[in-house]
């Protein structure tokens, strides 16, 4: 586990360039609240918007989540559930404190995830004003 990326990962990176490309900027794995020991993936601190892409595996994907390691078996459906249960409970808190929340699983098309950010990103702005 200790040689999986936690940050700056494909997906991620992929998002982040179409992001840039439509000449919006953001601040990188920051934690959007200072009382929540959290961090997104993307943060958007004027219009409130925190961005996750979630692996498929760590997050537990419908889709792409379920094939499970030969090895500690009893281990992987409980560390999965908590992943689940932390990211539910990060989005309640966020939303709590008037955040928006996006999350994206790491199959999903960069383009598409990142027009989906922008049009949240311009629509809080065009609320906030």
């Amino acid at each position: 586990m200790r040689q999986q990326r936690s940050r700056d990962t494909r997906p991620e990176l992929a998002v982040r360039r179409e992001l840039h490309r439509f000449g919006l900027r953001y601040r990188v794995h920051t934690a959007p609240l200072a009382k929540l020991r959290r961090q997104a993936d993307i943060v958007f601190g004027p219009t409130r918007v925190a961005v996750f892409i979630d692996g498929c595996f760590w997050h537990g994907c419908p889709d792409h989540g379920n094939p499970q390691p030969a090895a500690n078996t009893w281990y992987w459906p409980d560390k999965i559930a908590g992943n689940r249960a932390r990211d539910a409970d990060t989005d309640r808190r966020l939303q709590e404190a008037g955040w928006e929340v996006i999350r994206a699983w790491e199959h999903e098309d960069p383009h598409e995830v990142s027009e989906r950010i922008r049009q949240r990103v311009a629509a809080r702005r065009s609320v906030s004003r």
